[in-house]
């Protein structure tokens, strides 16, 4: 009541009752920042399986790059939708090659790789004669030894090869511009320079300007490509306590270096990164772990965190779920288990079988006003996102500036809030009595406490969640005989 917003919308503030929440369908979408050489920059691509990620950027990691194991790892989580964003210096630039004439050798196409970085320093071209067809070129596009594309250019005159090239729907590595008319000359494996990938210039300012074209895009997850600042982890942090707090229903997975998961502090350097972000949108990863026979640090293996809390439908939580890791970096004791779990920090453990989350915990370690103890779990967290995101969705697509604030139109969304968990409850994701939509008996009534404005209108829900079981106890009573 003492900040309200400013701008039209449903702003739903969760306070605990009794441990009460809500439980919707499921939700998906993972965006990662990547440094690569190759690739669009500063554009959301959609990486759906691991071949695309080869052909949308790159295999090479060297010097830096980190598409290829911050994706694949996102995708082992199984997400819904990866959005990959690769992030570039300003050194950065696309490998070229000037071709000339068979006439006193003048420049007069001009190619250049569709991306900027290294990887169009490896391409190739050949231009000769067609062996199908008379008086006619063909180009032959090369990556390394590899055939890429092979383009007719027809009787290889500058205006026909760049028309060509460019319009040739299968190429996706070059395009090319005219700079004069004339011939092309023919040339064997003349290659492509100047490729820049725009990597060792890459500071925390990059990412946090990133996050400006983040808050464009539906998602649910974000993940860092390995980096593990402190100083961006902080910016990071609040960011997202920011857009979180705008109504960006946004969870981030973050981690440490593999010195921090291995040495003999580390429990203490992972729970003293819990401990400092200390929030319920932020997922601390705690170990590293070896895939492979390599070993990973917690910031790179947080991107599988990420596409497995994308993964997962509502009603599951990432207690126990198996990861595709054959082992842990660091195997913490049970008494350093207790005290990451305890602490916010999302442990991977080795069971003597296989690796697997030990509990879904985010690093939210003191609990605000309002909040209880189930705040600490990313699948409530979830819940609660996805209950502000379909509830937004249609208010305003149905309500807002839509319906009349009078008895009949408050009536009416009072009845599309209990259809709404009506239909949570068939699904058994909310308990099928006790739940209910009313208006907040604060503002309404014989004796309301506050008056509400002629646009405003204040509700009060009310549900039972449901939970998995995480503990189980028994007691066996043996008789003897």
């Amino acid at each position: 009541m003492t900040n309200q917003p400013v701008l039209p919308g449903l702003y739903m503030n969760f306070v605990s009752a009794a441990g009460s929440a809500i439980q919707p369908g499921a939700r998906g979408v993972v965006v990662a920042p990547v440094k690569s050489h190759w690739g669009p920059v500063n554009q959301f691509v959609e990486v759906a399986n691991e071949a695309a990620i080869k052909e949308l950027f790159s295999d090479d990691e060297s010097d830096g790059a980190s598409a290829l194991t911050t994706l694949y790892f996102a995708l082992l989580g199984g997400p819904k939708k990866l959005l990959a964003y690769r992030i570039a210096d300003s050194s950065a630039a696309a490998a070229e090659l000037t071709l000339k004439s068979t006439v006193a050798a003048e420049s007069i196409v001009q190619l250049k790789a569709v991306y900027p970085g290294k990887r169009g320093n490896g391409f190739k071209v050949t231009i000769q004669p067609s062996l199908s067809v008379a008086n006619a070129k063909e180009l032959k596009l090369y990556e390394g030894g590899t055939l890429l594309r092979t383009i007719a250019i027809g009787d290889g005159e500058a205006a026909t090869a760049v028309e060509a090239i460019n319009n040739d729907s299968a190429n996706k590595w070059i395009t090319a511009e005219k700079i004069a008319d004339g011939v092309l000359a023919d040339v064997s494996g003349e290659p492509f320079a100047g490729g820049e990938s725009g990597i060792s210039g890459i500071t925390n300012a990059d990412y946090v300007k990133a996050t400006e074209a983040f808050e464009t895009q539906d998602f649910h997850v974000l993940t860092l490509d390995g980096v593990t600042d402190a100083a961006l982890r902080t910016s990071i942090v609040a960011w997202l306590k920011r857009v979180r707090n705008e109504g960006k229903g946004i969870i981030a997975t973050l981690g440490g270096t593999a010195a921090e998961d291995t040495g003999a502090d580390a429990v203490n350097k992972a729970v003293t990164r819990s401990t400092a972000i200390d929030y319920e949108g932020i997922v601390n990863v705690g170990t590293g772990a070896k895939m492979n026979g390599k070993s990973y640090s917690s910031a790179q293996v947080a991107a599988w965190v990420a596409g497995l809390i994308a993964g997962q439908s509502l009603k599951e939580s990432s207690t126990y779920a198996a990861s595709p890791f054959e082992d842990v970096t660091r195997r913490w004791t049970r008494s350093e288990q207790e005290s990451g779990v305890q602490n916010g920090v999302f442990l991977l453990v080795h069971d003597g079988r296989k690796v697997k989350v030990l509990r879904g915990v985010n690093s939210l370690v003191t609990l605000r006003e309002g909040q209880n103890k189930g705040w600490k779990k990313i699948r409530k967290i979830r819940v609660l996102d996805q209950i502000n995101a379909d509830l937004q969705r249609t208010a305003e697509d149905n309500y807002i500036g839509k319906v009349n604030n009078t008895e009949e139109g408050r009536l009416a969304l009072i009845s599309a809030g209990k259809q709404y968990l009506q239909s949570l409850a068939l699904e058994n994701v909310i308990e099928s009595t006790g739940f209910d939509v009313t208006l907040d008996p604060r503002f309404y009534g014989s004796a309301p406490q506050f008056q509400p404005e002629d646009d405003q209108v204040f509700l009060s829900w009310t549900a039972d969640d449901t939970d998995v079981m995480e503990q189980i106890f028994g007691t066996f009573y043996v008789q003897k005989f």
